[in-house]
């Protein structure tokens, strides 16, 4: 079926709580929703790793007598969540897409899954990853177009949103998986700013990042304040910065730079096409927009941000290395060919290039940053076109293969450190495609009342 960004409604939470009050709707009832969508849709779509019904129903009966009694632990109380099988759970296996790690079942929750069971939130079960959160796909497939992928790592959370399984789900990136499925998924996604909110036990990877898919962005910010209420960011990190559980009202923003990246030659021209539609809606709405060539500060950060990409490759595969080391060691045979690969990079990385990348990442930092006080916020593609066919490997290196979409768009903004948002807003030949808005780091908030601004200005395009 195809996209329209005009008619498509996701399922929502927060506009439920009001029948939640006065009884004449419950959090069980609407888990049982939930869970008859998952029947229907689970088999061809294929987006959970593992299911728990009977915890999700006795979670949901809980927070069912909280309502009844007007005594809600918090604004995401019965709301149905589902976790990227990256993360630990002390009810659910966690085997992170991988045959080394199945029938994994560690037995203790990660730090955001005790916020979330803490808030009230109702765990329904871990959604597909790729392999160990890398390259490697998993089953899924993507809602709108069986035989298109829905992105990857977090192919599970973005596709349980353009399915309308369920309200949200929690997704991780390290070079794109949060920001891309969720556009090639028609989700609203908040990457927040680095270590904005406690990733637990996933703290090997300098740029990995916890990210939250939802239907709509008041969902996607309760979730987040929820979780950074109770567990904070990632150690040594203030967390998520907020002044309200709410999210922030829309913002009108006076000026906004089109941040192209080395992925923009690689965009497809009707994506390209859809954006500056986008544009001239902002433009008529009195709103400044700068290229690279408007402002010489915005293209040195564009010459800072070339070869982001391969700076997040060999950052990643040498931070990992030493512990693909150990599966390697042990079972050779249950690791991907894409994943030896990455090893192989992880070895080959040597000290002292390891310590250049990470200096090229403070340089397209400070370059950033130097924009702080020129413009508002950034704006850009979160993917070079929509979700494509399987066996694309656009973006793929050697025997590193990315046949869940070129990543090649977001990998500047994960270097950078800093929040970017999903406005789902564009559809091009049926298929969904976002509106990526991103802003200096722990400008989060800002991030998302400009994309509120943005959904509303912005009419829905399809080309």
């Amino acid at each position: 079926m195809d996209y329209s960004p005009e008619t498509f409604r996701p399922l929502t939470f927060h506009d439920a709580r009001t029948a939640f009050r006065d009884g004449s709707d419950t959090p069980r009832a609407y888990l049982e929703r939930c869970l008859a969508t998952i029947a229907a849709r689970e088999p061809e779509v294929r987006a959970f790793a593992s299911l728990n019904e009977e915890g999700a129903r006795a979670a949901a009966d809980a927070s069912t007598e909280r309502w009844r009694a007007g005594a809600p632990l918090s604004s995401i109380d019965g709301m149905p969540i589902g976790i990227k099988d990256l993360l630990e759970t002390r009810d659910l296996p966690t085997e992170m897409g991988s045959a080394f790690y199945r029938g994994s079942r560690p037995g203790r929750d990660s730090a955001l899954v005790q916020a979330l069971r803490q808030a009230g939130a109702v765990i329904v079960g871990k959604t597909v990853t790729t392999e160990l959160g890398m390259s490697h796909p998993g089953p899924t497939r993507h809602p709108f177009d069986l035989r298109r992928t829905p992105g990857g790592s977090s192919s599970g959370s973005g596709a349980v949103i353009s399915a309308r399984m369920l309200p949200a789900a929690i997704g991780t990136q390290v070079l794109g998986s949060v920001i891309r499925p969720a556009s090639f998924n028609a989700n609203w996604a908040l990457k927040p700013t680095q270590g904005g909110i406690n990733r637990g036990e996933r703290q090997g990877f300098s740029q990995s990042t916890v990210g939250i898919h939802a239907g709509c962005a008041e969902d996607m910010w309760q979730v987040a304040v929820e979780i950074v209420k109770r567990v904070g960011g990632d150690p040594g990190a203030p967390g998520l910065y907020f002044t309200a559980e709410d999210p922030p009202p829309a913002l009108r923003p006076r000026r906004l730079a089109v941040l192209e990246t080395e992925g923009w030659p690689l965009a497809e021209p009707k994506a390209i096409a859809a954006f500056e539609k986008a544009l001239d809606a902002l433009r008529a709405q009195g709103v400044a927009i700068l290229r690279r060539g408007d402002h010489p500060l915005l293209e040195a950060l564009e010459q800072r941000v070339l070869g982001a990409m391969a700076l997040a490759t060999d950052v990643c595969a040498y931070e990992s290395a030493w512990s693909v080391a150990n599966m390697m060691a042990k079972n050779p045979d249950a690791l991907s060919e894409s994943l030896k690969a990455r090893f192989e990079l992880g070895c080959s990385v040597t000290l002292p290039q390891y310590r250049a990348r990470l200096l090229q990442r403070e340089e397209m930092r400070a370059a950033q940053a130097a924009l702080a006080g020129e413009i508002d916020a950034f704006i850009g593609l979160p993917a070079c076109g929509p979700a494509p066919l399987p066996g694309d490997t656009g973006g793929s290196t050697n025997r590193i293969l990315h046949t869940t979409g070129n990543p090649i768009m977001n990998t500047a903004s994960s270097g950078l450190g800093c929040p970017v948002v999903t406005v789902p807003r564009m559809a091009v030949e049926g298929m969904p495609l976002g509106i990526a808005v991103t802003t200096q780091p722990h400008q989060d908030e800002r991030a998302i009342a400009i994309a509120r601004w943005i959904e509303a200005a912005v009419p829905p395009i399809m080309v």
